[in-house]
């Protein structure tokens, strides 16, 4: 809800201040997609009259590929989204552990190109050593250092590591990109309300799912410790 007063005002970096508010939303609504698609441990839900629909997270299709802790348990032996994973054990991530995730990708025909990994657990990759021999650290002419990677070269291919925010941070997800896809039921919409006062309203919509092309294309290492 836009006063009509700040649509007529002339503000400094937008012509007007309903667009701006709307693409400010839009993009809040896209990191909640993000965030329910990749950042929660949740089966599916079909809804009736009195409970909203939802979809089932990335961990809630992953079955066959996943290296969990002490007790913990695939989602479903489907791999069908219907039901959350049970977290197991917290042990702390390594190289030993993140390769045998690899080896059962590759094992199920998978070519993993991308992998979500939250802020600790990341710097907890970096100190994966790869072959014995390798250089980790470069200082270029602006006497600058890095001890990191953002590209994981392994047996069976490289993938980007990306440090995402809103991935759980006992996860590790390791995923084959065009194996998941957005089915849109209704595409982004805008939708003006009706007036009350001076201002007008208006509300964004989307309806959307998960879709996972086969969750044998991807895997992950759960229950990581998180400190």
């Amino acid at each position: 809800m836009v006063s009509n007063t700040l649509d007529a005002v002339n503000r400094a970096g937008r012509k007007k201040e309903k667009a701006f508010q709307m693409l400010h939303k839009s993009k809040e609504l896209k990191k909640d997609m993000e965030h329910a698609m990749i950042g929660l441990n949740n089966g599916r839900v079909a809804g009736n009259a009195s409970t909203a629909r939802e979809l089932g997270s990335v961990q809630s299709w992953i079955a066959t590929n996943d290296i969990m802790g002490a007790a913990g348990s695939p989602a479903s032996p489907a791999g069908n989204g219907t039901d959350a994973r049970t977290d197991g054990t917290q042990r702390a991530l390594t190289e030993t552990i993140f390769r045998s995730a690899l080896d059962l990708i590759f094992a199920s025909g998978g070519n993993p190109d991308v992998i979500h990994v939250g802020a600790f657990n990341k710097r907890a990759m970096n100190a994966f050593t790869g072959r014995a021999d390798a250089t980790r650290s470069v200082v270029d002419n602006n006497a600058t250092i890095g001890d990191y990677f953002d590209v994981y070269r392994s047996d069976y291919g490289s993938m980007k590591v990306i440090p995402n925010r809103l991935v759980r941070t006992r996860d590790l997800l390791i995923l084959e990109q065009d194996k998941w896809a957005i089915g849109y039921l209704r595409p982004f919409t805008t939708q003006d309300l009706s007036v009350t006062g001076d201002s007008s309203k208006s509300q964004l919509i989307v309806e959307y799912t998960l879709i996972s092309e086969n969750e044998k294309a991807s895997g992950g290492v759960f229950d990581n410790t998180v400190s």
